[in-house]
């Protein structure tokens, strides 16, 4: 059967009606590579994490999407470092944010370390590239049993898909019984390798395709490059996908302008889930959608 996009962009049953379906907004305040030198206002320290923790619930993220750095303000997958920043983050806001680590490698980390770090950490939410584990120096036996301990231990993990072949070779994974049932969603990144990085919305709709041609049921949300960031996540909340959004993959407001700080691109996502219709989640919203088992 050929679908067309408005066909393919989700599976049936997560058609809901958008007034019923709250929309979950990240914020990615720093990432892996963002410095000072770029904004006066990316979080490199635990406490500047909290503070922008406190910025961004209130300006209507119900999740941050966390990226801790060592003392000269390079990537880090330091568990006490994590340890440290979440302390951090929850005196600040309690449990009113979800926070999700990232197991990025961003050149540094090999995935046999990247697996190792969520072990030992065991954090609530956890992102991980499906690129940097599914690797040939990684049997799929002990891949299996990584999915499986997170499975286990109930960690909502959101699996970072880049491109349709991404979404299809997940889907595959799970077919074959590498993926047990768990606390799992997927996050599409528009244009991750587009000249400049700079995203559509138009990048969102390959995803859709693949997902809703694999009956793929899971939570998806999208991150986007550049300055039409706004008008992928709102696009992405139109078809009842959720949304991440901060400096970690732009710097800009709608309009072109440099934004004040990583509230300001929330606040902007918050707008269009609210022009769509669609009621803006809390953390108690994020932890039911992402941690049901699948």
């Amino acid at each position: 059967m050929t679908h067309t996009p408005s066909q393919a962009a989700q599976p049936a049953a997560q058609r809901a009606a958008l007034a019923e379906s709250p929309l979950i907004v990240t914020v990615a305040p720093n990432g892996a590579y963002k410095r000072a030198s770029d904004h006066p206002a990316v979080p490199l320290t635990a406490a500047a994490l909290a503070a922008e923790a406190r910025a961004c619930l209130d300006a209507g993220a119900a999740m941050m999407h966390m990226h801790v750095r060592d003392a000269e303000g390079r990537h880090s997958l330091d568990v006490q470092t994590y340890r440290d920043a979440l302390a951090a983050v929850r005196q600040a806001v309690g449990d009113a944010l979800l926070v999700q680590v990232t197991s990025e490698a961003a050149g540094v980390y090999q995935a046999a370390e990247q697996m190792a770090m969520v072990r030992a950490l065991r954090p609530e939410a956890v992102s991980v590239g499906l690129r940097e584990v599914a690797v040939p120096e990684i049997a799929d036996s002990e891949l299996a049993a990584f999915f499986a301990w997170l499975a286990r231990e109930r960690v909502m993990t959101q699996v970072i898909l880049y491109d349709a072949a991404d979404v299809r070779r997940w889907q595959r994974m799970r077919e074959r019984g590498m993926v047990p049932p768990g606390a799992w969603s997927v996050l599409y990144v528009l244009g991750r390798y587009s000249a400049g990085q700079v995203s559509s919305p138009h990048d969102l709709l390959p995803f859709l395709q693949a997902a809703a041609e694999g009956g793929e049921a899971l939570p998806w949300a999208i991150c986007a490059f550049g300055r039409e960031e706004n008008a992928c996540v709102t696009a992405a909340a139109a078809f009842g996908g959720h949304v991440r959004v901060g400096f970690e993959n732009n710097l800009l407001l709608r309009d072109g302008s440099l934004a004040p700080g990583n509230h300001a691109l929330v606040a902007q996502a918050v707008q269009g889930g609210l022009t769509l219709g669609r009621p803006i989640a809390d953390a108690a919203d994020a932890r039911r959608i992402y941690g049901e088992l699948r």
